[in-house]
């Protein structure tokens, strides 16, 4: 297979939750190869801060503030995306909302939350995506960030995500059953924990207190450590270039082996 296959030169392509942690490394690496960046977040002061960082990097960068659990929004900004520039050609939808809560109190305002940002709002985005692709009768694909929670529980009062990543994995498996015939690839991302800003301002606020989870987490993984923005960036590179002609429906974890990890299982000599 030639490099040229990974190549994303000239593709334009949409990217909810753009403006910090795993969107914004996702929009610097694909940025970096070629690509056109429409950034769509709700935090207007980061996607300002994203834009000028990736300008300063040659790359060519639009933003659209959206809310993604907002139909109006998600629209607005696919109807922006066709006048700018016909198309587009890869949807990565990343913005999630998350929340800490027992199942026993999370209130239908915080079920809500959860599910609208981190479910509907990766339907939303991909249902506006697909139009544009199958009215240009081109390929297309869509790479959703999904998390291991979406596979296995994690418990910690993560129930409202978790139950919103499974729906995305499953989503992810219908649409690409649905949309095969319009040569839109599916696929979806499943990251353990994530070394981003927001995680790290996380174990900083928390100090001492953030010291036996980090532990907690860590042992589960085999490779030793959380991922890192770009891990993640490197699979949607590939997920999203015409290297992955041939695969949609996936599931991929991107975890140091998290998920196969047998819970009775232990590291070390025996």
């Amino acid at each position: 297979m030639s490099n040229n296959a990974f190549s994303l030169a000239g593709k334009v392509i949409v990217i909810t939750g753009a403006a910090g942690g795993i969107g914004m490394e996702v929009c610097r690496q694909l940025g970096g190869d070629g690509a056109k960046i429409i950034m769509a977040d709700i935090d207007e002061v980061g996607l300002a801060a994203g834009k000028a960082e990736l300008e300063a990097r040659g790359i060519s960068v639009v933003t659209f503030k959206a809310n993604s659990s907002i139909e109006a929004d998600v629209i607005a900004l696919f109807k922006f995306v066709a006048k700018e520039f016909g198309m587009a050609d890869i949807l990565v939808n990343n913005a999630a909302a998350g929340t800490h809560t027992p199942p026993q109190d999370t209130t239908l305002e915080i079920w809500n939350t959860v599910i609208g940002t981190s479910l509907t709002g990766y339907f939303l985005n991909a249902r506006e995506f697909s139009k544009l692709v199958i009215a240009a009768k081109k390929p297309g694909a869509v790479v959703n960030i999904s998390s291991i929670a979406g596979s296995s529980a994690i418990g910690r009062g993560n129930f409202a995500y978790s139950v919103a990543k499974g729906g995305v994995n499953q989503m992810t498996r219908e649409l690409a059953i649905e949309w095969a015939k319009s040569k839109i690839r599916v696929n979806a991302i499943q990251p353990c924990s994530v070394n981003t800003p927001g995680w790290r301002k996380w174990v900083e606020t928390e100090g001492e207190k953030a010291k036996p989870l980090m532990e907690l987490l860590v042992r589960g993984i085999p490779m030793g450590r959380v991922a890192e923005p770009e891990d993640i960036a490197n699979a949607v590179h590939f997920l999203a270039s015409d290297a992955a002609a041939m695969v949609t429906g996936t599931i991929l974890p991107v975890d140091g082996g998290n998920l196969a990890y047998n819970a009775g299982g232990t590291l070390g000599d025996y």
